[in-house]
């Protein structure tokens, strides 16, 4: 596993984007950063990790909300630099507490929200 992930191409910061998908419906849900260490716990956890780069440390997605991506398949691109999590995704994904972190479109020049966000129960 490990020789796998120091494969991987990381950025200068030793980060490597990872697009979260829906695994049942294929919806883009989110993209975060990850590194070899979050990568690793993510493999051996079975739930989603990645690094922040604002605070600087590990986050499990949905530790504090509930909103947990259990992980059923990791991708890697040609390249070798991006990722694909196929997840399954409890609650919102995005922490605006929409589904997914793509709610706005450009439509006409104008920014547009497509969604609602999800009611907290």
């Amino acid at each position: 596993m490990s020789d796998v992930i120091s494969t991987l191409k990381y950025n200068s910061d030793g980060l490597i984007p990872a697009v979260v998908q829906d695994s049942e419906s294929g919806e883009v849900l989110m993209m975060a950063w990850m590194n070899e260490s979050s990568l690793k716990q993510t493999i051996e956890s079975g739930f989603a990790t990645y690094w922040s780069r604002s605070r600087q440390k590990f986050w499990v997605k949905g530790e504090s909300s509930g909103h947990l991506q259990k992980v059923q398949s990791i991708s890697i691109d040609c390249d070798l630099d991006t990722l694909l999590l196929k997840v399954v995704q409890t609650g919102a994904a995005c922490h605006e507490n929409y589904r997914s972190c793509f709610f706005r479109d450009i439509q006409n020049g104008e920014l547009t929200v497509n969604d609602t966000p999800l009611l907290e129960g």
